[in-house]
């Protein structure tokens, strides 16, 4: 299975937000990818830098012949199409699009390459943005490291948050 994040929270050359995470599922259904299933899109809080506009998330399951890597470099290309443009971390973007989960496959991040893809996104656990829409689209998936579901994750997010 290959999870894949979308988030924008700024309009772009694609319109609204939300018009433009649209427009970027189109674009991931597109040959070589195809989208097989779409969470609902939600709306959700800034993450890192939180003085910009909230978010709008889902996460999709897709199928692609590509490689990770061949993944990631068509996702920067649709990205930038969307009009992205990687100026700050976590700040604010009119496209962001992660791979979350490549069929189970585990790449540590390597120090000293900030470029280098990792495998499961390495945040993944930390995010509810995620791990809802996760939740909602693949019950039977598990965290390729910690074998935890995405709802087993979500409530210890929640569990944290309210101590």
């Amino acid at each position: 299975m290959i999870l894949i994040g979308l988030g924008s929270n700024i309009s772009g050359p694609w319109g609204s937000p939300l018009a433009t995470l649209q427009r970027a599922c189109v674009e991931l259904n597109q040959f070589p990818l195809h989208v097989l299933k779409l969470s609902s899109i939600i709306e959700t809080l800034p993450f890192g830098v939180l003085n910009q506009p909230n978010f709008v998330n889902a996460v999709a399951i897709i199928e692609t012949a590509l490689s990770p890597d061949a993944l990631i470099r068509k996702l920067h290309m649709i990205e930038h199409q969307a009009g992205r443009r990687r100026r700050r971390r976590w700040g604010p973007r009119c496209l962001d699009l992660d791979i979350l989960d490549y069929h189970g496959q585990v790449r540590p991040v390597k120090t000293g390459n900030a470029k280098a893809l990792a495998l499961p996104h390495p945040a993944i656990a930390e995010r509810s943005f995620v791990l809802g829409p996760i939740a909602e689209i693949a019950r039977n998936w598990k965290h390729p490291v910690n074998h935890k579901s995405a709802l087993v994750m979500i409530q210890k997010l929640y569990r944290f948050n309210q101590a």
